[in-house]
């Protein structure tokens, strides 16, 4: 883990909950932020810790995939954004070397966040859906569901993130509540930016293209994985110009705004997910993981 040197950042260390081991007490755990939210991700810094050690562990029972940072490891928890407030436990072992690991453990707190709530009114014929079409539908969810889950314990991201279109305006929806004429819905689980069709769309930050699709919902889409569990989804798409197994940059060009899938008009959905978790693709822009 040499040659890391990390920003001058203040780190707000949580308190420790030692599980009765003596040689973890110089090992130092922090969370940024300290206290998120639902959809939010935090960046998980261990320090104090050997530059050959290996280092594991887990938030609320979903693993952190650990990687070289400032002097020790990092890894990004996601918060899923319909995580309930409270007090979550989060659990760290260092190995180092043939000695016994280090383990330590405490609580994380996840504020409240309110999200809105979104009614329309429309056609039936877009609501209810013939039961083929909803078969489709739901493998084709399960199909994402499975490329989100996939970890490449390597780390293909550099830097802080980028927006995903350079028309104005912050995206929208994320985590808002959908009635559709008068029935509750699923949660918006992404963002929608509000753009003209052709506009360019790229890629938030370097990674490999592991699916190009035109699905149902989504239309024609492109989800990159940025390593170590993280991923981002662009929906919509008007054209595509990348293919799977590509290596993007950050700021290249994925493909053009549009209208397919369904969508009622051109713009672009973007989600964001650390394995399971799904994030708000605008936290990401507030993350600073620069070696």
């Amino acid at each position: 883990m040499r040659g890391a040197s990390p920003r001058s950042v203040a780190l707000f260390f949580v308190a420790l909950l030692f599980a009765a081991d003596p040689a973890a007490a110089g090992i130092r755990v922090a969370f940024v932020p300290a206290a998120p939210r639902p959809g939010d991700v935090s960046l998980v810094v261990v320090q104090g810790i050997n530059n050959a050690a290996t280092v594991e562990g887990a938030v609320a029972g979903r693993a952190l995939a650990f990687f070289p940072y400032a002097n020790g490891a990092a890894a990004l928890a996601g918060i899923d954004f319909e995580t309930h407030p409270g007090r979550y436990t989060w659990k760290i072992a260092v190995v180092d070397g043939g000695r016994a690991p280090q383990s330590l453990t405490g609580r994380l707190t996840v504020k409240p966040r309110r999200f809105g709530v979104e009614r329309l009114t429309l056609p039936q014929g877009m609501v209810d859906l013939h039961h083929e079409t909803i078969r489709r539908a739901d493998l084709e969810a399960e199909r994402l569901r499975t490329v989100f889950a996939a970890v490449t314990r390597e780390r293909l991201w550099r830097g802080r993130f980028t927006a995903p279109i350079s028309a104005p305006g912050d995206g929208t929806g994320f985590g808002v509540r959908r009635i559709l004429n008068g029935r509750p819905r699923s949660p918006h689980g992404g963002l929608d930016y509000a753009a003209e069709r052709g506009t360019a769309v790229v890629a938030v930050n370097s990674g490999r293209v592991v699916l190009v699709a035109d699905f149902f919902f989504p239309g024609r889409l492109v989800v990159i994985d940025h390593g170590l569990g993280l991923h981002t989804a662009y929906f919509h798409l008007d054209q595509i110009s990348v293919a799977q197994d590509d290596l993007v940059d950050r700021g290249q060009t994925i493909g053009l705004v549009g209208s397919t899938g369904r969508a009622t008009g051109p713009h672009l959905h973007v989600s964001a997910a650390v394995g399971a978790a799904r994030i708000d693709p605008a936290a990401l822009l507030g993350l600073d993981a620069r070696d």
